[in-house]
């Protein structure tokens, strides 16, 4: 069995098709047939089936193709630490991230990180927080942003950077646009902008509000933080969002005021795979943001 096979098979299982897979590798298509065939006659089995035009993997070709996906993906990982080694100042970091952090702080700390390191490359992915927390435990993402912070998950560790405040946002023509500060309870008759289910605000917009004597009124729900901001500035409702997500990024803004009674916050953190090493590279990253939010949150509140 031969790296190429397994190259050439795993092609073929995602595009479902022979010429399509051929074309992404830049071979022949006879030649991935070729190869398709000998791996199916080694391994004694049907890889795959056909569907109309297409290919589907048989179920044995399934079960398969899982394994080398993960064969693939540690080999790929095994090359990226020899070349770490060799120069960590050349590598990879593949982060992930929540879409409300990608406005402002992400690009920040990644700017800092490579005034001291130039060559390093970054990979972003953003995700919902049971999809970041997937990616770190199946080696998609090196690192993840994650918020709030899983504290009791055994598959990944990490570390709380900060906790910020969450700030209403009103429509500028709203009784309580001019207020410095609000109790949440005077909301409890507006409509509400909401991050869509499987965001992590979402849970935390929510419990404030019922701790707060009601339940929101739904109005409209999105998962992006500038379609929130600016659906409450067109006068679509109202909402809560963390202060670094407040950062304007056009010129139609709503009303940011502070809420007590209760404050609401959420905790941001950094996780990573609870087993195995992270490539040097992303240890190297990892030790920056440690002392970068240390310093920040001994000075100035991030996000100010």
């Amino acid at each position: 069995m031969e790296l190429r096979q397994l190259q050439y098979f795993l092609k073929v299982a995602q595009k479902e098709h022979v010429t399509r897979a051929a074309e992404e590798l830049h071979v022949a298509q006879s030649a991935v047939s070729r190869q398709i065939h000998q791996l199916e006659q080694e391994l004694g089995v049907d890889l795959f089936m056909q569907k109309g035009r297409n290919l589907q993997l048989t179920p044995v070709g399934q079960l398969f193709c899982k394994r080398v996906e993960s064969l693939l993906k540690d080999l790929e990982r095994s090359v990226a630490e020899v070349h770490e080694f060799l120069d960590p100042e050349l590598g990879e970091i593949r982060i992930g991230f929540p879409h409300s952090l990608g406005t402002h702080l992400i690009p920040t700390i990644v700017a800092e990180f490579r005034r001291l390191y130039p060559n390093v490359r970054f990979r972003f992915k953003q995700g919902t927080y049971s999809s970041l927390i997937k990616d770190v435990i199946s080696g998609e993402v090196d690192l993840a942003f994650i918020s709030p912070f899983p504290e009791n998950d055994g598959h990944v560790a990490g570390d709380i950077v900060m906790t910020e405040e969450l700030f209403a946002i009103l429509p500028q023509h709203h009784p309580l646009a001019g207020e410095a500060v609000i109790r949440l309870e005077q909301l409890r008759d507006d409509k509400f902008v909401l991050f869509s289910q499987g965001y992590s605000l979402r849970p935390i917009v929510w419990q404030a509000c019922v701790q707060a004597g009601f339940k929101p009124q739904i109005a409209f729900e999105g998962g992006e933080t500038d379609t929130i901001r600016g659906l409450v500035a067109a006068g679509m409702g109202v909402s809560l969002l963390p202060e670094t997500a407040l950062y304007q990024t056009n010129p139609m803004q709503p009303a940011q005021v502070r809420v007590v009674e209760p404050t609401i916050t959420r905790t941001v953190g950094i996780i990573h795979r609870s087993e195995g090493k992270l490539p040097l590279v992303a240890r190297s990253f990892l030790t920056f943001l440690l002392t970068y939010f240390k310093d920040k949150n001994n000075n100035t509140p991030v996000g100010s």
